[in-house]
């Protein structure tokens, strides 16, 4: 697979790095992020990946998190996707919504037409993007972890929980956790995957945790003043879930924070660390 370098710039010792590649999941060009800290240059590093939201590309995170200095601290990479296929080619909300289509591929495998022909991000996320990454780049392949904000907190999670094994923990802010009970999801789900609701609950964290057997670590940051929350994240279901399953997860709720980037730059020094704790990462 060949690699297009785009742009590079030095931050915190390290490098932020972005990328373009023809995806043969995907069927259509791609864009990554990926910032190597300072360790890197000595050998392989442990590795988080990020997911973003609604509207997001790979750039929102690198840009406005602040993320690099505390990924440097503990000798972390970072890998940022885009949110969703993209090209001329690539199917559009017919309306123009930023809910559906370009922007929002919600890190699920369309079934229905015309989605099935691009939207695989789950696959993407799951398989043909980190086989690229461990190919491409000094990471442990050993010690990897994920999160996201929003619909790429969905996203982290269910690929998190529908495969354990692959992550050492998983964190999101203000994650969509239930698809199957939101308007967001419900619209998107219908149309990627078809009517049957039975069909969506693969991408379903809240259903996941249901039939979970293994206990990763997760920690989830949601802001009480979030005008998103009680309508389109509904994060009282995924605690009332974790209960009912005896699966401990350390869910914060934030006074006051909204759902912006301001909030994920004031907690992601503390996600990173509880990423490189489980992933066996030291801090410098």
């Amino acid at each position: 697979m060949v690699l297009e370098q785009i742009s590079a710039n030095r931050s915190f010792g390290g490098k932020q790095l972005r990328y373009k590649h023809q995806s043969a999941v995907l069927n259509c060009e791609m864009t990554f992020s990926v910032y190597l800290p300072p360790q890197a240059a000595q050998g392989s590093v442990p590795v988080l990946y990020w997911l973003s939201g609604l509207t997001c590309s790979d750039e929102n995170f690198v840009q406005k998190s602040g993320a690099q200095q505390y990924a440097a601290d503990h000798g972390i990479a970072i890998v940022c996707p885009d949110t969703s296929p993209r090209g001329e080619n690539v199917a559009d909300d017919p309306e123009g919504s930023y809910d559906m289509g370009l922007g929002a591929g919600f890190y699920v495998n369309a079934t229905q037409q015309p989605w099935a022909k691009h939207y695989q991000m789950y696959s993407y996320i799951a398989d043909e993007l980190p086989k690229l990454i461990n190919g491409e780049f000094p990471v442990d392949p050993s010690k990897v972890s994920i999160s996201g904000h929003s619909m790429g907190g969905h996203g982290a999670l269910i690929i998190a929980l529908n495969a354990p094994s692959q992550f050492k923990s998983v964190s999101a802010f203000a994650p969509i956790c239930s698809p199957l009970n939101c308007p967001w999801g419900i619209k998107t789900m219908s149309n990627y995957l078809g009517k049957d609701r039975d069909n969506w609950a693969q991408y379903d964290s809240v259903a996941l945790v249901g039939k979970a057997t293994e206990r990763l670590p997760v920690l989830i940051d949601q802001g009480d003043g979030d005008n998103f929350l009680e309508e389109q994240l509904n994060t009282p279901l995924l605690i009332e879930a974790a209960e009912k399953a005896n699966f401990p997860m350390q869910i914060r709720l934030q006074p006051d924070y909204d759902h912006s980037y301001f909030f994920i730059a004031t907690f992601i020094g503390e996600h990173i660390a509880f990423h490189a704790a489980a992933m066996g990462a030291a801090k410098v």
